[in-house]
Parts: structure tokens; sequence; C-alpha cells
């Protein structure tokens, strides 16, 4: 199994090479060149299977550089019992809508399903290469604490993650902050996340710098995030079938399209997905791109804060990846198209929009803040249930999409407790926070505030680099 580039710069690559890159050297990102197919006798084969034994097949099919006896022991740590006592429980909800439960990891929220796979395959891969990596990341509140949480305390590995100032919410700010290990180090930036996010493109772009500095990356453009995150989709759907080909949607909510992305690939390698139903905040930005086939990123002064902090995206990473699917896997086209982003802000592809549903099955749509509170309420009500404030955007889009005869899974993305605030407006009540977790914000913080100033990120990095 060898990778390109979605740009068609990069020499074909195996995986432990993608996976310590990060960002193409052309500015592209990873992508199989082709993709593994799943039949129908594969996926009954694998129903007995626990979710490590799982995850071992799956990225089996992406991994023909690790031997699968190491591929299986780093997929029962990371997926054992002391990370996950419950890992990915379906939660009815109402007639034909579930919850998948994706936030029983140790940061509660589902970033920790492949993020606990990255911190095991980084710590097995860089000592078998006698190497150190330098984690160069953005998150909007999940990633940074999700990675940093798997990656502590590792060996030959240092975490630099940046996160906009003052854009979290306190519980988020709190896990990753709270952090004292030497190979943790959070800087928060003046701006938003996709200013996060463009210094650390930036960055990566710079082959020298990236080089000297030996930079990785555990956003998801970096392509095991990805595969990791397909395993669920395969998880989900053996879970809410009984008998082989029945359809199953899903519905995610999205901000940097990698959890969606992941699903789209499990659609393409066969898994019988239905419908892959984008649910977005005010930053409606892919949603409007699915309405309409215009492709108009909004700048950071007119990138919302709402009370699903995690989805303030307006520039989305993996969006390229679809991309690439969708103009035929022509790289000189996505060069052209992101060549035409870059100068005028904008591209169209209207004429293809007809192929987002028939083709490649997504559906789209928005919820803001007055829906997200009365979701909350409603499923409490229904059901005794809470939700945080991203899977309510799931479930209040993925209301307007069920097929009677299709089960539709709504993809957790984090565990009430992490957004209290927005919980509290939306019911009166304070959600159960784990007892482990019960101190966190009187914890002491380590963190360090700078401008959204590449060059000052590049200095401390530098600085601290190992």
């Amino acid at each position: 199994m060898k990778y390109r580039s979605t740009r068609g710069g990069m020499a074909p690559l195996p995986f432990c090479d993608i996976l310590l890159e990060g960002l193409a050297p052309d500015g592209g990102l990873s992508l199989p060149q082709t993709l593994p197919q799943l039949s129908a006798d594969t996926l009954e084969s694998w129903r007995g299977l626990s979710y490590a034994e799982l995850a071992a097949q799956v990225l089996g099919l992406f991994i023909d550089d690790i031997p699968p006896a190491d591929l299986l022991r780093m997929t029962q740590a990371a997926y054992g019992p002391t990370v996950f006592p419950v890992i990915a429980p379906i939660k009815p909800l109402m007639p034909g809508l579930s919850l998948l439960g994706l936030s029983e990891g140790p940061t509660l929220a589902f970033k920790d399903m492949a993020m606990q796979f990255l911190g095991q395959v980084f710590e097995y891969v860089l000592a078998r290469r006698g190497q150190t990596l330098n984690i160069l990341g953005a998150t909007s509140g999940d990633t940074g604490s999700a990675a940093e949480y798997a990656l502590r305390g590792k060996q030959g590995v240092a975490v630099f993650m940046l996160s906009p100032h003052g854009r979290m919410s306190p519980f988020q700010r709190a896990q990753m902050y709270s952090l004292q290990d030497a190979n943790i180090h959070n800087i928060a930036v003046h701006g938003v996340f996709d200013e996060c996010q463009d210094i650390v493109k930036s960055l990566a772009g710079d082959l020298d710098f990236k080089s000297r500095n030996h930079l990785g990356a555990v956003n998801s453009i970096n392509w095991a995030r990805i595969a990791a995150q397909i395993v669920y989709y395969v998880w989900g759907w053996l879970r809410a079938t009984q008998k082989p080909g029945q359809l199953v949607s899903f519905a995610v909510p999205s901000g940097n399209f990698g959890n969606i992305l992941a699903g789209h690939l499990a659609r393409r390698m066969g898994l019988p997905i239905h419908r892959l139903v984008l649910a977005t905040n005010e930053n409606n930005v892919l949603e409007e791109f699915f309405r309409t086939g215009i492709y108009r990123p909004r700048p950071a002064s007119q990138t919302y804060a709402t009370s699903s902090p995690s989805m303030d995206i307006s520039r989305a990473s993996n969006f390229e990846r679809f991309l690439f699917d969708l103009v035929d896997q022509d790289a000189g086209r996505v060069r052209a198209l992101m060549d035409e982003l870059r100068e005028t802000g904008q591209f169209d592809l209207s004429s293809l929009k007809d192929q987002f549903t028939d083709r490649y099955g997504f559906v789209s749509g928005a919820s803001s803040h007055a829906d997200r509170l009365a979701t909350i309420r409603d499923i409490h009500d229904r059901t005794g249930v809470l939700i945080d404030p991203h899977t309510a955007d799931g479930v209040r889009v993925a209301q307007a999409h069920l097929d009677p005869d299709v089960p539709m899974l709504v993809l957790e993305t984090a565990l009430p407790a992490k957004f209290a605030e927005t919980i509290i407006e939306a019911t009166g009540q304070t959600p159960a926070v784990p007892a482990d977790l019960q101190d966190l914000q009187q914890r002491p913080q380590r963190v360090v505030v700078m401008d959204c100033d590449a060059k000052q990120v590049a200095a401390y990095l530098q600085q601290h680099a190992l």
C-alpha cells in the first residue's frame, strides 16, 4: 500500500513515511493510491470481533509496513478497557435514530478514538527508526486535548498545540493547559482556529524548517487519523445491522471535515452507507457548499464564536481530500482549484452538484444556538439523556433526513460535561463530571499566550524542540 498527494507532486510512499510527514511536500494531503474494498463476506466475518481486533483488521488494509502482530498489540493498547471502559456503544434516542457513543475515552471526545492509536504508532515507528518528532498542531477544542493525552510522556515525541485564545470552553482549556508533562507545550494564539491552522500549514509548508525541526502533524491532515476513524464507521454498521448489505446512514457534526471524510471513504470502500448527513453550526461554509456547489470560506473576522465551539471553522483542512474524488482524482485540477481559492477566496463546482447526493450520498444542514438548545432540551425531556452542543447539531440536522427503513447513527462528538454552560442554559441541569476530572478546572495551568504570528511560534518551537 503506497500513498500519493492530492496535488500530484509526491512520489508514492509507504504508510510509516506519510505518518511522520503530515502535510505532503507539495502542500497536498496523502491518500492511498487505491482504496481497499470491503466485501459482504469480509464484513460478516468481522461481526464477532472486539473493537481492538476490528481496528487491527481495518487498519491492516492500509498499513503493510508494520507486522500484523505489532499492529494488533498497538490497537489492544489503544482500545483496551483501561483507556475506554466502554467503547463505541449504540445509544438509542428515538425510533430510527441512535447515537454512536464515541466519547468514552480519556478526554470525553470522539478525537480519542483516533488519537489513542496515533500515540501508539508514533512511539513505535520513532523507536524503530531511532528518530524524534515535534508535533505541531492546531485545535478548536477537542483535537488538542486528545492529542496531548495520547502523546503525554511518549518517548521521542513532543507536542506544540496552538489554540484560539479565549474561544474554547473552560473545561476544554483546563484539559489541555493543566497537563504538566515536559513534552507538552500549549500555545494560545490571539485569533481564531483558522488562523492557528494557517500558522501550522505555513510552518509545515516550509520544507527547510520542517526538516530541520522534524515536524509532524496530528491534525486530521495526518492520514493515520482518517484511517483510524474509518474503523468506527465499520463498527457502527456492524452493530446497527443484522444482515449483509443492510443500509445505515450516519449524521456527523462537521468542522474540519475529517470525521465525515472517514465515512465517505468507508462508503467508497463498500460499507453499505445510505446517507452521510453533514451538520454544521452557524459557520456553515461546508453546508453552503453541499447546498450550492460554491465553496466560499469566510475570513477570520466573519467566523462566529458559537456554543458548539469545536466547529467554529471556516476553512476545512480535509475538504481537499473529498475534492480530489469529486474531480475524478485529477491532481492538476485540484491544484488549479486551490490556486483559484487562494486568489479569489472561492471556487464554483455547482456543475457537479448532482453528484453530491446521487454519487457520494451527502446531504447537509445547519443548526443555530436556538436549535441546539431546543434539541438538547427535547432529547433530555424525551429520554433523560443529555447530549453536548455539537452532538445536538448532528441530531437536529439528522431529524430532517430520517428514512423509516434506514437506521440513522449520529456520531457523538463529546460528553456534555465539557460544555456545562450551554447544558445549563438548555435544561437547567449541571452535567455530571467524571470523578477523576471533578477538580480539573482548579488544577494549575501551563500555557504560553502569543500574537497570531508564525515567526513567534517558529521561534518558540525551535527553542523547545526535541
